[in-house]
């Protein structure tokens, strides 16, 4: 998939904390779990209960498709917080497409959204693309 930059740029003029992202994302136009860090678990509506619900460390499931620009975004930005949070926090990644049982039992209505779990249960969530910094207050305010 190819999206021009003059679709891309009236989102920067909304959000221009995005603009960072695009600079410095080589995943930005690519699929967003090709460049996914081995720190990052995919689940599937089959293996949410197991990786995510019945997991003895916090979670946070990143809701998003193929087809999501900010989903592509936030990619690299989970990367990083993968690493720094990799003995705290668990980070999975649900595609909506591929797997459309799970994200209406959580009320998925928008992407990319970002869910904290603990023990098996919805601590916090969050609905569009974050920086660094913001996703880093949303983990340390939730776990």
């Amino acid at each position: 998939m190819v999206l021009k930059v003059e679709l891309i740029n009236p989102m920067f003029d909304l959000h221009p904390e995005l603009n960072d992202f695009y600079q410095q994302s080589p995943c930005f136009f690519n699929n967003g779990d090709k460049n996914m860090s081995d720190a990052i678990i995919k689940v599937t509506d089959d293996s949410f209960e197991q990786d995510v619900l019945a997991n003895e460390k916090p979670v946070l499931v990143d809701y998003w498709a193929e087809w999501c620009g900010p989903c592509k975004m936030i990619a690299p930005v989970l990367n990083d917080v993968a690493e720094d949070y990799g003995d705290k926090l668990v980070i999975a990644k649900l595609n909506i497409d591929e797997n459309p049982n799970t994200p209406p039992k959580y009320g998925i209505r928008g992407i990319p959204t970002l869910m904290i779990f603990k023990g098996g249960n919805v601590v916090a969530t969050k609905v569009g693309a974050l920086s660094k910094s913001q996703l880093m207050e949303f983990v340390d305010s939730s776990i």
